[in-house]
C-alpha cells in the first residue's frame, strides 16, 4: 500500500498528524510556494483533507498561504520551532566552542553536519577566509553526496541505509552499496567535490561513549590540498571531535 493511503486510512488524531505531517514534508520539496491542488495530487488525498490540514497548518503558522497567489509554504513557527531545537541539541553545544579554534588553524570553512531521514542538515558553520561573498548557511544535501553523511549513513541500521541509498542517484549509489563497511569503520572521510569549483570536504565523526554517531564535523578545502595540509585538517578536526565528545561525557 502507498505511503499516502496507509496514511489516509489511519483513524483518529494520529491519521490527522501523520497527514500534516506529509504536507509538511511535500512544501519543504520543490518552489516555495505551492498549489492545493498539487499538494493533493503528490500526496494522494483528497482535495478537502488538504485543504482542512492546510487551514489548520496555517493557524499555527506552521504553512503560510501568500494573499495573492493563495499558493501554501512552509510557515514561520517552523523557524522559531528548528532554532530552540538546535538551542538545546547537546552536540551543537558541546562542539560550537570549538569550531573557530578549527577555523583559524586550517584557514577553511568549518560546519557541522547531522543525518535527517535521508539527508544531511548543515547546523553550524563557521566561515573561513575563502568562503567568499555568496554563502548557503542553510544547507540541506543528499546524504552520500557529502563526506559527514556518508559516515554518518553508513554507520546507521540498515533499515535507514536502505533509506538513504533508494534516495541516492547513480553513480553514488554503487559506490555507497560498495563502500559501506569502509565508510562505517573510517575515523575520517574525504569526498571530493561534485562539480568544479566545489569544495573537497573532510569529515569526522562525532561518536560518544556509549558508540551513538550525532553528527560529524566537517571542513570544507575550496583551494584543493595536498598531504601535509589534509593530515593538518584531521588532526585539527579530530582534537576538536575528542574535545566534544569529552564535554558530552560529563553532560
Amino acid at each position: 500500500m502507498p505511503l499516502s493511503d496507509a496514511l489516509q486510512e489511519a483513524p483518529g488524531s494520529l491519521g490527522t498528524v501523520r497527514n500534516a505531517a506529509v504536507l509538511l514534508n511535500l512544501l519543504g520539496e520543490g518552489p516555495a510556494y505551492q498549489q492545493l491542488t498539487d499538494l493533493a495530487d503528490r500526496s494522494g488525498l483528497s482535495i478537502p483533507t488538504v485543504h482542512r490540514l492546510l487551514r489548520s497548518l496555517v493557524l499555527a503558522d506552521l504553512v503560510e498561504q501568500d494573499p495573492r497567489s493563495s499558493r501554501y509554504g512552509l510557515g514561520p513557527e517552523l523557524t522559531r520551532l528548528s532554532h530552540r531545537y538546535l538551542a538545546r541539541l547537546p552536540v551543537l553545544a558541546a562542539l560550537a566552542p570549538y569550531l573557530t579554534q578549527v577555523r583559524d588553524a586550517v584557514a577553511a570553512t568549518v560546519h557541522v553536519q547531522a543525518l535527517v531521514r535521508s539527508q544531511v542538515v548543515y547546523i553550524d558553520r563557521v566561515d573561513g577566509p575563502d568562503a567568499g561573498l555568496f554563502r548557503d548557511s542553510h544547507l540541506v544535501s543528499p546524504a552520500l553526496t557529502t563526506a559527514g553523511g556518508r559516515l554518518l549513513a553508513a554507520r546507521a541500521d540498515d533499515e535507514r541505509w536502505k533509506a538513504v541509498l533508494a534516495e541516492t542517484p547513480e553513480p553514488v549509489r554503487s559506490l555507497a552499496d560498495r563502500s559501506r563497511d569502509e565508510w562505517a569503520h573510517a575515523a575520517w572521510l574525504v569526498a571530493d567535490a561534485d562539480l568544479p569549483g566545489m569544495p573537497v570536504e573532510v569529515a569526522v565523526p562525532v561518536i560518544d561513549a556509549s558508540g551513538t554517531v550525532s553528527a560529524a564535523l566537517v571542513v570544507d578545502l575550496a583551494g584543493g590540498y595536498d598531504d601535509a595540509r589534509l593530515a593538518t585538517v584531521v588532526a585539527n578536526l579530530t582534537r576538536a571531535v575528542n574535545a566534544a565528545v569529552r564535554t558530552l561525557g560529563h553532560g
